[in-house]
């Protein structure tokens, strides 16, 4: 088959069983992988859909700035896809994200405006807002409070997960814009009730890259809308070392090569098997490790990869 375009090439990512590391014998884990889509990340859902959503409504017009913030995945696919339609895009993004994440939308051709490092992403949302404010004219799409952005995974992560694995029993991911886990929650539970949703997130106080604790002083504005706490069905906590120890195991015994979140979710959803006597778990692996080689992660001492996860935003 040959596609007219590489955003026809955006979702029916596939699915690998990873039950070898599951603690649990009587409980599958599977992985959809995210990573495939191409530009890399589940991230590429989302971005075809704001802005193909906005060209529709008029919110975004011909030749029109679009402006986001971003630690990375999200502002990459943006960049990508304005690039090939002709709206020119600036990113904020915290300056501690690893220098790949830079290049990529340089690449891209993102104008890239950083952000203090210590204000993590949300430094780079309040400076995005303000910006915006300052610019009525630009389009700030705005991932965290955008419909779109759930709803792309409503209407395909969820229905993709439900057609090629009805057997589910729960679905984890983590916990970031919290689109993923609104949109592709609420489809499965409409298809069967008893499906559980976990969230991953980080303790208090502690970085985990991608993911962020409702503690922490933000709750994304879709979580709210989207009646997260209903949806929500329970949520784990995953420390750093543990991201990066299921990451490379995911590497190491599946062959599937994947960012530092994805070794979160993968943690999680291992610590759901263990309290399961039967299920089948579906988690999300958001991107793939090749953004991430230069901090380490899957090379150094894991006690210096784990040091070094405090200093870098890797999603």
């Amino acid at each position: 088959m040959i596609n007219d375009s590489v955003l026809d090439l955006i979702g029916n990512t596939p699915m690998v069983d990873v039950s070898r590391l599951s603690p649990n014998p009587s409980v599958r884990i599977i992985a959809k992988l995210e990573s495939q889509n191409p530009f890399g990340s589940v991230k590429d859902r989302i971005a075809k859909q704001m802005i193909e959503q906005a060209e529709k409504d008029g919110t975004l017009k011909p030749g029109q700035r679009l402006l986001e913030p971003s630690s990375g995945n999200t502002g990459i696919a943006l960049a990508a896809i304005a690039q090939m339609k002709g709206y020119p895009i600036t990113i904020l993004m915290p300056d501690s994200v690893s220098i790949e994440r830079r290049q990529m939308l340089l690449v891209f051709g993102a104008e890239l405006i950083l952000t203090p490092g210590e204000e993590g992403s949300n430094g780079a949302v309040k400076r995005a807002q303000a910006m915006a404010a300052e610019h009525p004219e630009w389009c700030f799409l705005y991932q965290y409070g955008n419909e779109n952005n759930p709803m792309a995974h409503y209407e395909g992560t969820g229905p993709e997960i439900w057609r090629d694995c009805p057997e589910i029993t729960h679905f984890v991911a983590g916990l970031g814009t919290s689109g993923t886990l609104m949109g592709t929650g609420r489809y499965l539970k409409e298809q069967n009730k008893a499906i559980q949703v976990v969230a991953i997130e980080p303790p208090l106080g502690e970085k985990v890259e991608g993911l962020r604790n409702l503690d922490e002083g933000y709750i994304p504005p879709l979580f709210e809308s989207w009646h997260g706490i209903d949806l929500l069905d329970r949520k784990r906590v995953v420390r750093p070392r543990e991201s990066l120890e299921w990451t490379r195991r995911l590497v190491a015994e599946c062959g599937v090569f994947a960012g530092i979140s994805s070794g979160a979710a993968l943690a999680g959803a291992a610590k759901v098997a263990s309290e399961l006597e039967s299920g089948c778990i579906v988690f999300i692996v958001c991107d793939g490790g090749w953004k991430y080689l230069s901090t380490g992660a899957y090379t150094d001492d894991l006690d210096a990869a784990e040091a070094a996860a405090e200093k870098i935003i890797y999603f």
